[in-house]
């Protein structure tokens, strides 16, 4: 076997970078597995519940670190995007009172936008590429700039770089896909049975009439 590998020096470092591969292969795999820290579930359910546009209005650079302080115990009430909706999600979630949207962070918006790059006016200065924490912008230096529409949270970060100002903030269109039953007024009248009640009363008195 010697004298074979000897007279095959090519065959013999093929088999040698296998047996290294399979070895630290095994090794790799091990330590993941010994050495795996769990990440923490309540911190991945407030992240889903968080409108993902990475704006950074909360004062954190997106929104799986304010999920991670939330889940420290920071207020729940600092996402304009998400709005009094997430609010309520998270302090549902949370088992705590929902407050009202802190309005220093900024305003809820009641129309989803989206960025629009007015591209026969852009320099092609790729600052809106730099400020966009998702990627939705496409172009290159000296070049013309365009956004990915269904990409674009509108977070509004892309607009104040802009040296020429060509970037607006359009209204999305809804859709079959985003439509969604707006939530009925709660009424102010009371509870059917007590209505009942009423009338009941109201028929015996003019019976008594």
């Amino acid at each position: 076997m010697i004298e074979l590998i000897s007279q095959h020096p090519i065959f013999a470092a093929l088999i040698a970078m296998v047996g290294l591969s399979i070895l630290f292969g095994g090794l790799l795999g091990y330590a993941a597995e010994k050495f795996k820290v769990e990440g923490d579930p309540i911190v991945e359910q407030i992240d889903e519940l968080l409108p993902q546009t990475q704006c950074g209005q909360c004062g954190f650079p997106g929104c799986r670190p304010y999920a991670q302080s939330i889940a420290d115990g920071d207020a729940i009430n600092k996402c304009p995007p998400g709005g009094q909706a997430t609010i309520n999600a998270l302090a549902n979630l949370l088992g705590v009172p929902a407050p009202e949207l802190d309005q220093e962070h900024g305003q809820e918006s009641e129309v989803k936008t989206v960025a629009y790059i007015r591209e026969d006016e852009c320099i092609g200065c790729t600052k809106c590429i730099q400020a966009c924490p998702v990627d939705a912008i496409l172009g290159a230096a000296k070049l013309m700039h365009t956004v990915i529409a269904d990409e674009c949270t509108g977070c509004d970060l892309c607009v104040e770089p802009c040296p020429v100002d060509c970037i607006d903030m359009l209204p999305v269109e809804e859709t079959i896909a985003d439509w969604k039953w707006s939530t009925p007024a709660k009424p102010g009248q009371m509870i059917a049975t007590d209505r009942r009640g009423e009338l009941g009363s109201n028929t015996v008195q003019e019976d008594a009439a």
